[in-house]
């Protein structure tokens, strides 16, 4: 039989069927792989979004903590990156009075160490005593103490680079330098009552605080503003004033230089001055200006104005006519001389000699109302016109004034202004008549104020030879600096007390003029309560104590401003030299 026809065919395998333990077992680890697998992929999303919401939470908090507890570093434009955060002040010539600079605070941070220890690896005293070495006028002991109590402060603002240096040198870490941006006034205290000083980023009292907005300003502070300040004539006229005042023994001294034909003020110093780079409890007491703030009784100061008026007015028509001069009486009040002059006086002679009685015959001719007129014509009645914020308001009565009013007025009594006023006055009064208001700004040409007529011209240049006269034969004599045709009037005036002024306590006061031949420049010395020295042959009085403060300034700053001397050159006085020294003298 044939081999292969033997072999039976295997039955076909049958293909399982639903629940069969085959079947059923492989359908249902597929379907837990899948649900497996879903809930792996569902977690991960979680677990994913999770970690983005936590990144979230924490920007947010870092966002929170940076603008509230921390700030964040602020975004700082062009102008900010390249221009200094306040601008620069220069004088008229382009000499830095005021400029931002990068400077070092000394701060004390107990927390420095960061394992907690100590802060300090000295004792107090012992850094104390360093910092003082470094801080000649630091407060040792209340350093100290600050140190002792172990918290943050500030010891020290405005350091130098190199005072930061020698603190880093001490080697103590809780003695942090952080660097700030500070105000620096390289000339130290030379025109601080002109320039103020700046705190907190704010201007304070002078051109700082009047030129505030415009120094902060991105889009003007690149640009240097020119002050009509001559740094030279300042440093001169601080220089004379802290002189005669120390040499008088005074308790202030105020003095300006002014330009007559443009209002612009060359010089303006306060005594006692400060340091705006330096400013203490002391500092700060000493920020009034007595030029612009304080007004004062400036007495025979006045008596060439009340001729001026006079004169304008045709009262006075010849100044050759002589006036009574003996004391006499009106409304219970007796109107008298310091000394006896004589029996009569004419015009030259009654400035010359400064006498009340002829000045208050000359106001009364004049009559009070036209008094009262000129005088608020000068700016009397109003603060005096200057940029700077401090100005002090005249004491000026007002309504109808009656003869007596009128009559002391004419020689510098019943009135108070600041030296500020006299200066804008007697510029007008040698100039040509025109009263033009003060600036501390450099005026350019052509744009110089056209101001208001008060004089006549021809009022102006008589006034310019009585000046001369007195500075050549009267109580101005020790102002007459040779070459230079120096006029100007004294005045010394009782300051007013409880009961009535105050024989022992004077305001000196010498307000000139130079060169008369062609008037260019007033300026004014003031001197508050000068006592009798030997410097001054024991008299308390302007003609010896504030006409030679003027008598030295002149030769010092005349050569600076264009003004040479020149002993063959001056004002014409044939017609008056006659009148001086007449019979009633």
């Amino acid at each position: 039989m044939n081999e292969l026809a033997s072999v039976r065919p295997l039955p076909a395998l049958a293909a399982p069927r639903p629940g069969t333990v085959n079947g059923a077992s492989g359908s249902v680890r597929l379907v837990d792989l899948r649900r497996r697998s879903l809930l792996v992929a569902q977690m991960r999303v979680i677990l994913l979004g999770l970690g983005f919401l936590g990144l979230a939470a924490a920007a947010l908090l870092r966002i929170a903590y940076l603008g509230v507890v921390q700030p964040a570093p602020q975004e700082r434009t062009m102008a900010d990156a390249l221009l200094p955060p306040r601008g620069e002040l220069t004088d008229r010539n382009g000499v830095t009075l005021a400029r931002a600079f990068p400077a070092y605070a000394l701060w004390f941070n107990p927390r420095a160490m960061e394992d907690g220890g100590a802060p300090l690896v000295k004792s107090p005293e012992a850094v104390a005593a360093e910092l003082q070495a470094i801080f000649p006028d630091l407060d040792e002991l209340a350093v100290a103490r600050q140190l002792r109590a172990g918290k943050g402060a500030y010891l020290r603002r405005r350091v130098l680079p190199e005072d930061a240096n020698r603190v880093l040198a001490i080697g103590e870490l809780a003695l942090e330098m952080p660097r700030e941006t500070d105000r620096h006034y390289p000339q130290g205290s030379m025109a601080a009552h002109v320039l103020g000083y700046v705190e907190d980023g704010q201007g304070r009292v002078g051109m700082e605080a009047a030129l505030d907005e415009r120094l902060r300003d991105p889009a003007q502070r690149g640009k240097p503003i020119a002050l009509a300040i001559d740094a030279r004539v300042q440093g001169a006229l601080e220089d004379e004033l802290i002189r005669g005042m120390r040499s008088v023994d005074a308790l202030g001294a105020a003095g300006i230089v002014l330009d007559v034909d443009t209002g612009e003020v060359l010089a303006m110093a306060s005594l006692p001055e400060f340091d705006p780079n330096a400013l203490d409890d002391e500092g700060r007491s000493r920020v009034f200006n007595k030029v612009t703030n304080q007004v004062y009784e400036l007495g025979s100061t006045f008596k060439p104005l009340a001729v001026a008026a006079a004169i304008d007015a045709g009262t006075v028509r010849d100044v050759g006519r002589r006036y009574p001069a003996t004391p006499f009486r009106i409304d219970g009040f007796t109107i008298g001389d310091l000394h006896p002059i004589g029996t009569s006086l004419n015009v030259p002679e009654t400035l010359i000699h400064s006498s009340n009685v002829v000045t208050a015959h000359i106001v009364d001719d004049l009559g009070a109302p036209r008094m009262k007129q000129v005088m608020a014509d000068l700016g009397f009645n109003e603060r005096p016109y200057i940029e700077l914020p401090a100005r002090g308001f005249p004491i000026w009565a007002s309504g109808q004034w009656p003869r007596l009013r009128a009559m002391t007025v004419g020689y510098g009594h019943g009135i108070a202004v600041t030296p500020l006023h006299l200066a804008s006055a007697y510029a007008a009064m040698v100039n040509g008549g025109v009263w033009r208001p003060a600036t501390l700004l450099r005026v350019q040409p052509g744009e110089i104020n056209r101001g208001r007529r008060v004089f006549k011209a021809s009022t102006s240049a008589r006034m310019n030879q009585l000046l001369r006269l007195i500075a050549l034969y009267g109580t101005g004599r020790n102002a007459d600096a040779p070459g230079f045709r120096v006029g100007g009037k004294t005045g010394s005036a009782e300051k007013p007390g409880g009961g009535g002024y105050r024989k022992t306590s004077l305001v000196a006061t010498f307000a000139a003029a130079f060169p008369m031949d062609r008037p260019r420049y007033v300026v004014i010395a003031m001197l508050d309560e000068p006592k009798g020295t030997a410097s001054s042959s024991y008299q308390r009085t302007a003609a010896w104590n504030a006409a030679p403060i003027v008598g030295r300034l002149v030769p010092r700053i005349g050569p600076l401003l264009g003004v040479l001397p020149d002993e063959n050159r001056d004002i014409d006085l044939t017609d008056l030299r006659p009148l001086v020294g007449g019979n009633g003298a």
